[in-house]
């Protein structure tokens, strides 16, 4: 077991403590398109004057992916390597029955979310790259927590991404249970081009926003079941690598997607529509050659309700419940990678009107929660990653 590291303090200091009318600052964009409507991006900077207290929790993890804050206050955390760790009461221990992941590339164990009634019934979810033959796919597995947090058991897969591919890039996947008792899952288009385009196509997973039971059932009001070529596990289509999902205080979902090179995007699916990728797109390829056609609107494909160019490369995210930040009350905080640092968005209804950067100098943050007390926690994907607790300097 390995036991919490000393706490030490580092500070953010902010440069003013008003909101300017100019954009946060950042690098030209990759391109030259122009948004569908006024702030769908680089939205009128804000600057909360906020001067974060970061205190290492767990230091020495390897990639971590995900945290997960349990009701006693202990956390689980998993590293895409293929382990799930407990912190608890200042020790750390690894959970023994975790399912067999696929590591390479992007690859392995990926998220981690507690059942609503966790309390009674222990049940956790994991999503991870399942090896199997000719390859691998995202899948889901629920699992019982034992009450010492030191094994899983009466493991079951519930979800499998189809089809199979032999590929180690762009495999979502975060977790989301929903207040009606189903699951929210988020899959990649697994990167590489043509397998990419199966995004739009129906009858696979690729790409894809799913909606099951907590056991794995499609649920009867999906909007294709019953759809001749359609997979019923699909709630919204188009979307190209979701590292980013959760529901506002209203209990509508909304995700963030990383986009190729600029074309990050935030959007709330809706049942049954069709978010573009890789027909539309605020981005362009890596090599920068456009991205099909080059276009960013078509009838019958949704427009993001944001979107970055240049990237911030987002993973993670949740909104802010607390009163330590008492100023950010109701806003979106997003880990991102790419410049590394806390995103703070400020939405009225669906749309954008505010942005933060806030960098606590502690690497790249690849998931964010909020814990009762409303300190919030993250982990960072490095080779020698953490868990960090940020709250207010005082």
């Amino acid at each position: 077991m390995k036991r919490l590291l000393s706490t030490t303090t580092a500070a953010l200091i902010a440069t003013a403590a008003t909101a300017s009318a100019a954009p946060w600052p950042q690098d030209d964009p990759n391109t030259e398109y122009q948004p569908a409507f006024p702030e769908q991006t680089r939205a009128e900077a804000m600057d909360s004057g906020v001067t974060l207290k970061v205190e290492p929790v767990v230091e020495g993890l390897e990639h971590p992916w995900a945290v997960e804050l349990l009701p006693d206050g202990s956390v689980l955390i998993t590293e895409r390597p293929g382990r799930l760790k407990l912190y608890k009461e200042g020790a750390v221990t690894e959970v023994t029955g975790v399912p067999e992941v696929s590591a390479d590339g992007q690859g392995g164990l990926l998220d981690v979310a507690l059942a609503p009634d966790f309390e009674q019934s222990r049940t956790i979810f994991l999503s991870y790259a399942e090896p199997r033959e000719g390859g691998n796919g995202t899948a889901v597995a629920r699992a019982t927590l034992a009450e010492d947090g030191a094994s899983l058991g009466d493991v079951q897969v519930i979800f499998q991404q189809q089809p199979t591919y032999d590929g180690d890039k762009h495999f979502g996947s975060r977790i989301v249970p929903n207040a009606d008792g189903t699951l929210f899952v988020t899959l990649g288009e697994r990167s590489d081009v043509p397998i990419r385009d199966t995004a739009q196509d129906m009858s696979h997973h690729l790409g894809k926003l799913v909606r099951i039971s907590q056991t794995g059932e499609v649920p009867e009001d999906n909007p294709f079941v019953g759809q001749e070529g359609v997979q019923p596990e699909i709630y919204a289509s188009g979307l190209r690598n979701v590292q980013a999902a959760t529901l506002d205080p209203n209990g509508k979902l909304w995700t963030i997607e990383h986009g190729p090179q600029g074309g990050d995007e935030l959007n709330h699916p809706e049942a049954g529509k069709n978010y573009g990728w890789p027909v539309i797109s605020y981005g362009v390829n890596y090599d920068g050659s456009p991205v099909n056609e080059g276009i960013t609107a078509q009838d019958g494909m949704e427009q993001p309700a944001y979107y970055w160019d240049p990237v911030i490369a987002p993973s993670g995210a949740v909104f802010y419940d607390g009163e330590l930040f008492a100023d950010w009350q109701g806003d979106l905080l997003i880990g991102a990678m790419s410049p590394p640092s806390l995103v703070r968005l400020k939405l009225d209804g669906e749309r954008v009107v505010g942005e933060e950067r806030l960098d606590p100098e502690i690497g790249r943050i690849r998931d964010v929660q909020v814990a009762s007390d409303g300190t919030i926690w993250v982990v960072t994907d490095e080779d020698e990653g953490g868990l960090y607790r940020l709250s207010p300097a005082s």
